[in-house]
């Protein structure tokens, strides 16, 4: 008999690692669970694989009896348990649906990510992938306004949520504007907040260009996601009220933890993009 305690199965009173769990080992686990449960967690999975997306209709129930060999009485009660954990919603003579759980993310107003999901809910830590001072090359120094060669802090981070990596954020500033800032502990610290409090630098508007793109085999790493994968690529140029650029970064989104909204407007005249697409050849790698 297999009893699940956290991540491992235990036999006869032996620790099994749930990494360490064969196929047939895994057979005998579903063996000893309700057999609704078995589906439940097969339903689950391919959802977390992507073969149900959010927001996609699941099949019929009768659909469903026949893809788990199992009765009506079973899906239902296995539909159920996915309902009650928040993870699909049943429309009464439509269907049942793969609930969206990603985080929905404003693009009309300028938070950083660790207050924007502070405001949701959810808490925010880092991982501090590299973080030191640098000299501008002629991207950074036109990114920035900044002279060719002046120092530029450089600080690149995992963004990790509910324990997941959700995020990379490699942000620029012209140190000149934010000496010593790397003192301070951005594992937990927003870097907004210490602009604004310690610097008196808030951000007051930016110009931000959005497109998606195959994440590369590092950053699918860091992201804990199996290649090809798509992810959210941002580019952003943060100002304070001056107009001056206190920070360019560049960050990329796991594409299945966020969807992006806004509110738009009809207007008599079309304004002009004011984000200046640098050629190709002279962004950063």
């Amino acid at each position: 008999m297999y009893i699940l305690i956290r991540t491992c199965w235990y036999r006869l009173g032996q620790p099994v690692l749930i990494s360490h769990v064969s196929n047939k080992m895994m057979t005998e686990i579903n063996q000893a669970l309700p057999l609704y449960q078995v589906v439940a967690n097969a339903i689950l999975k391919q959802i977390e694989d992507g073969s149900y997306a959010p927001g996609s209709r699941l099949p019929s129930e009768s659909e469903l009896c026949k893809l788990h060999n199992a009765g009506r009485n079973t899906i239902r009660h296995a539909l159920s348990e996915l309902s009650q954990k928040g993870v699909l919603t049943t429309l009464q003579g439509v269907g049942t649906f793969v609930e969206d759980t990603r985080f929905a993310k404003t693009t009309e107003f300028l938070y950083g990510f660790s207050q924007e999901m502070a405001l949701r809910g959810q808490s925010i830590t880092s991982k501090i992938l590299d973080a030191k001072i640098i000299s501008a090359d002629p991207f950074l120094a036109r990114r920035l306004g900044i002279q060719l060669g002046a120092e530029v802090v450089y600080l690149n981070r995992l963004r990790i949520m509910g324990g997941e990596p959700t995020a990379i954020e490699r942000a620029y500033l012209p140190h000149e504007l934010c000496e010593n800032i790397l003192d301070h502990d951005f594992r937990t610290e927003s870097l907004y907040e210490v602009l604004a409090e310690q610097y008196n630098m808030q951000p007051d508007h930016a110009e931000q260009e959005i497109e998606a793109e195959l994440a590369t085999d590092q950053v699918a790493k860091l992201l804990d996601l199996t290649p090809p994968t798509v992810v959210l690529v941002f580019h952003r140029e943060t100002r304070n009220r001056s107009g001056r650029v206190i920070e360019y970064v560049d960050s990329e989104f796991r594409a299945d933890r966020f969807r992006f909204y806004t509110n738009l407007k009809a207007s008599a005249m079309a304004q002009p993009f004011v984000f200046q697409r640098l050629p190709v050849d002279s962004r950063r790698e």
